[in-house]
């Protein structure tokens, strides 16, 4: 163990851009969070302080879906072996996932794993679920979420078969707009439609099962549909009884004031009442300051600028940048500024 991993794993981390290749097109909105040239590719997601590997079937190389710190050659989960107390804190590991992601077109419609499927399926103590902010939207912009009504799985296989029209008439249809928060769990129906910019966070795993055949001209091989299950298994991942208003209960948040000053509002998006897999929170800074009290955590700036320093660290912040704070540092470090600071804390203990 070195000096250096001592370090790092001491203070916030910052890391090198982390886009990764995704079936579908994407990444126009990236320009005003990120900077990014305003045109759409397959590489609509960031992955934020990334230790999780992309299930993509040609992998770009070993570390797809990984991200590197910073001004160094060091990889999270390198950094994650070398020094899980200090970045950890007894966890086993991180324990969640954090994109943003930007869809030019509809995505296909999909589920994600249970922690009870996934272990069964694929030996996985991590499910999917996952939530989503909306921090942007082209006009138009909509989500599928939740069946209408009750559907049996032989009914959705036989619409999965006719086409995506049928298949859109068994759900729910939701226009969304900037700061609309959504709770996914595992096993609901879902699919992003065109236009939306999200910042996503969800237990720590690639599992999406979509079983539709096309994303627009491109044909899904079998395993970008059921990821080398069988349709049957694959379809054991989607819960037919979450539909109607039940459904978009559960899915819909409204954020929650926790603490109100002049110059700092904090919101709860997504709480441990929730889910227990992760919470998010929303800080907004008027000249005011907050120090990030948990690790590992990791923060996003959605507007504005400012700092973060303690330590004798310091580091100016801009709408974009993004950063983990490791347990060892947690208490230890300010943010101040005229920003909104998105925090996103592991599972619950």
């Amino acid at each position: 163990m070195s000096r250096t991993t001592s370090e790092l794993a001491s203070r916030p981390l910052f890391f090198e851009r982390n886009r990764v290749y995704r079936i579908y097109q994407g990444g126009a909105l990236f320009h005003p969070l990120f900077g990014d040239p305003a045109e759409d590719s397959n590489y609509p997601e960031e992955w934020i302080a990334s230790s999780v590997k992309a299930l993509n079937k040609v992998p770009a190389g070993e570390h797809e879906g990984v991200s590197r710190i910073r001004g160094t050659d060091v990889y999270l989960d390198e950094l994650l072996r070398a020094e899980p107390e200090k970045i950890l804190g007894g966890r086993k590991d991180m324990g969640f996932l954090v994109k943003a992601l930007d869809s030019a077109v509809a995505l296909p419609i999909q589920a994600h794993p249970t922690k009870e499927r996934a272990m069964a399926l694929f030996h996985s103590p991590y499910g999917k679920t996952e939530s989503w902010l909306v921090l942007d939207a082209r006009p138009g912009a909509s989500i599928a979420y939740g069946f209408k009504r009750p559907v049996t799985k032989e009914e959705f296989r036989q619409a999965l078969h006719t086409g995506t029209e049928a298949v859109y008439e068994l759900l729910n249809i939701l226009p969304v707009q900037p700061g609309d928060v959504f709770l996914i769990p595992g096993g609901m129906v879902h699919a992003i439609g065109a236009g939306c910019l999200m910042l996503e966070v969800q237990e720590p795993t690639d599992f999406t099962i979509q079983p539709e055949e096309w994303l627009g001209d491109y044909h899904l091989s079998e395993y970008e549909r059921f990821l080398g299950l069988s349709e049957e298994d694959a379809l054991t991942c989607f819960d037919y009884d979450m539909y109607g208003e039940k459904a978009l209960a559960r899915g819909r948040r409204t954020p929650k004031v926790t603490y109100e000053g002049k110059t700092r509002v904090s919101e709860q998006l997504i709480g441990y009442e929730d889910t227990p897999c992760f919470a998010v929170c929303r800080h907004t800074l008027r000249g005011g300051e907050y120090v990030p009290p948990a690790g590992p955590a990791v923060y996003l700036v959605g507007e504005g600028s400012g700092a973060i320093a303690g330590q004798g660290f310091g580091y100016s912040l801009a709408k974009g940048d993004y950063f983990l704070l490791p347990h060892a540092a947690a208490g230890r470090y300010t943010v101040q500024g005229r920003l909104t600071l998105l925090e996103c804390l592991p599972p619950k203990e």
